[in-house]
């Protein structure tokens, strides 16, 4: 399992005081009012931000961070993903899961037969559907729903599924 999660992307500075705009990759984007540190991957190193502000514009989460009071201060990070450790995640609620706890397992029918490795969560707003890559190259897409989903184990790396009728036709 992952230690760090994706939270967002900074997008572009916001005006000149070292604001960023940042695209959230979380479903609660009402997480950023609560959060006191984030991560930043530069791609060579891991830094951590004090979040001093927050703000939202559009789809947009506007942040500010400690000691960073410029323009130049911070625009080097335009294009950075910002994470937040396991611990500092939001609660789920009970089967509830982190896409990236869900991405690479391995997939199985409810007589232990392989089907594939999910590959994809695909949110479609009624419910997600995982995106699940057979061996021989075919792609199975199982609705997230309970008649599908018979368990997850995220620690083991394996979920279950029951195929309704019609899911393995071509």
């Amino acid at each position: 399992m992952e230690s760090f999660l994706k939270v967002g992307v900074i997008s572009k500075v916001h005006g000149v005081h070292g604001e960023v705009k940042v695209y959230p990759t979380t479903d609660d984007v009402n997480r950023f009012k609560k959060c006191k540190e984030l991560i930043l991957d530069t791609g060579r190193e891991r830094i951590d931000l004090e979040v001093t502000g927050v703000k939202f514009f559009k789809q947009f989460v506007i942040l500010k961070f400690k000691d960073h009071d410029t323009i130049e201060s911070i625009e080097r990070y335009k294009g950075k993903d910002l994470y937040v450790t396991r611990e500092n995640a939001v609660r789920l609620k009970k089967d509830e899961y982190f896409i990236a706890d869900l991405i690479d397992m391995r997939v199985l029918d409810e007589d232990d037969r392989e089907l594939g490795t999910l590959t994809d969560v695909i949110e479609t707003g009624a419910n997600d559907v995982y995106a699940v890559t057979c061996s021989d190259g075919r792609e199975l897409l199982i609705p997230a729903i309970k008649e599908c989903i018979l368990s997850v184990d995220p620690k083991a790396g394996i979920m279950k599924v029951h195929l309704l009728p019609g899911l393995t036709d071509l």
